[in-house]
């Protein structure tokens, strides 16, 4: 038998690769029960150091595979790097939860609410390394495996950090399920599972409206594809800007139904139409056929330092009827922060040579449509940003009444990123109530109902065209009205349980 930390070692690695395949591609979401509930075993002894060292290796040993899309963009050691940062922060959860565990306390066992903070430190966590550093990296946190299942329907309520919560919230009551029944308590050893069998489908409480409130909108989305995967695509910008025009041209020729706008993803004009004559002839070729004004990606060269990546809703005739700039640029990716030291690690870095600058103002362009006699305000999230809270809820709060995810999954490859991508963007619906359209250049794109289920998706790297008439939405959902508490209060209240642990210990040690 292996020696108790070895074992704990290796339970918390399972623990990490079984709450990875409650994602895509796998997406066996029960699989984010079982893999918190091996955690929890896994630290049941532990002291704040092992707690981290722990909850470190479960980290890496969920994000090596969580994001292997890193690996097949930029290279073997970015996507290594990567993976033992984020999953230090995801230790720092470990080292909590032990501080908090061993605290002294008046229960002379784990106590019943124990679940309930162990939730509360691993939501702190998710939402510290969703802010920093350099602006924070949301991806996979564990609400967002959930969309399909009954508790991700609490996004509605407290968004990301409240669905999180509730799925380690029963992940937990499973694991001290098992650790009363391996502590023959076999009372409270049963009710646990029961207890985690009823926050999963509590979110059947939660109604979700799905239907219009204020007229429909009829898009049209178009998937140009680029010439080949991964990175050599960008070289090769005017044919995909082209892919996108003929794809326009194909919608239209299908006669899909009446169109108020068409959509393009991030990228689809990396020459600016504005400054570029060619691209400005094709983009203009596809509205002029359309005969409604298209939603495009692409760069902004204006600045005298750097580029912003830009959405533009370009009219037929060629006026530019409103913009929206990215707001927090993928570091790494589209900026090298300490570049003279990460460029030792990695040539990746010589491929941006101009870096993206943020944007200012929230994720939204106003839309005239003829058919309803006025204007609609359309959210404009831009690929990486669909995992930033405040980005989207933002958005909706200033008069979103639907989300359309502009993103370019070119140089990903045949990697889960897009379909992890098209997951975040089915919580956004839930969360806002909005309808979302997620486009991207190579797929997967999809039309997702504002209750988060997809009515329609497309291929990786295959030309193709969504329509849909979608639902116009102007209710205000409490995950949005109520967002900063949400947002930060996931954050402070974690940080007063550890506060009130620390207290605690030193009381006690020095006799206070």
């Amino acid at each position: 038998m292996l020696p108790a930390p070895l074992r704990n070692l290796v339970l918390a690695v399972a623990a990490g690769l079984l709450v990875n395949a409650a994602f895509p591609d796998l997406g066996w979401w029960f699989m984010a029960y079982v893999g918190v509930a091996a955690l929890w075993m896994a630290l049941r002894y532990a002291t704040p150091w092992t707690g981290f060292l722990l909850t470190w290796a479960f980290g890496i040993a969920f994000l090596l595979p969580h994001v292997y899309w890193a690996y097949t963009s930029v290279g073997l050691v970015p996507w290594i790097a990567l993976s033992i940062a984020e999953g230090a922060f995801i230790g720092l959860f470990g080292a909590a939860w032990a501080l908090v565990r061993r605290a002294p306390s008046k229960h002379t066992s784990v106590p019943w609410w124990s679940p309930a903070a162990f939730a509360l430190l691993w939501v702190g966590m998710e939402q510290l390394r969703s802010i920093i550093p350099f602006g924070g990296f949301p991806w996979g946190r564990i609400g967002f495996s959930q969309v399909d299942i009954p508790v991700g329907r609490f996004a509605w309520l407290g968004g990301v950090p409240l669905a999180s919560f509730m799925v380690v919230l029963a992940g937990a009551a499973l694991g001290l399920g098992v650790e009363m029944i391996v502590r023959r308590r076999l009372v409270l050893g049963l009710s646990a599972p029961i207890a985690a069998g009823v926050v999963v489908v509590s979110g059947l409480a939660i109604p979700l409206n799905a239907q219009a409130t204020e007229g429909t909108l009829n898009a049209g989305s178009v998937q140009g594809n680029v010439p080949n995967a991964g990175l050599d695509a960008f070289a090769q910008a005017r044919q995909v800007t082209e892919n996108h025009r003929d794809g326009t041209l194909a919608l239209v020729e299908s006669d899909p139904g009446p169109l108020d706008v068409v959509v393009w993803p991030e990228n689809a004009a990396d020459y600016d139409p504005r400054t570029d004559a060619e691209s400005a002839a094709m983009v203009d070729e596809a509205a002029q056929a359309a005969g409604v004004p298209i939603l495009l990606g692409t760069n902004d060269f204006s600045p005298e330092e750097g580029r912003y990546n830009t959405s533009l809703l370009w009219a037929p005739g060629g006026e530019v009827l409103d913009t929206y700039s990215k707001q927090v640029p993928a570091p790494f990716a589209e900026y090298i922060p300490m570049r003279d030291f990460v460029s030792h690690f990695s040539d990746a870095v010589d491929l941006v040579t101009t870096e993206v600058i943020p944007g200012e103002g929230p994720a939204t362009v106003t839309l005239p449509v003829e058919a309803l006699d006025r204007d609609v305000v359309l959210g404009t999230i831009i690929c990486f940003e669909v995992a930033y809270d405040p980005i989207v809820t933002e958005s909706v709060a200033e008069g979103a009444e639907v989300l359309f995810v502009q993103t370019n999954n070119a140089n990903f490859g045949l990697t889960a990123e897009s379909t992890q991508q098209l997951q975040m963007s089915q919580m956004r619906a839930i969360e806002t109530g909005r309808a979302t359209v997620q486009i991207s250049t190579v797929g997967v794109s999809g039309v997702i109902a504002p209750n988060g289920r997809v009515l329609e998706s497309t291929e990786l790297f295959t030309p193709d065209q969504l329509y849909a008439t979608l639902p116009l939405r102007s209710e205000i959902t409490p995950a949005v009205q109520f967002r900063d508490l949400w947002h930060w209060g996931f954050l402070v209240l974690p940080l007063l349980v550890v506060a009130g642990a620390m207290t605690r210990t030193v009381r006690e040690r020095y006799e206070w």
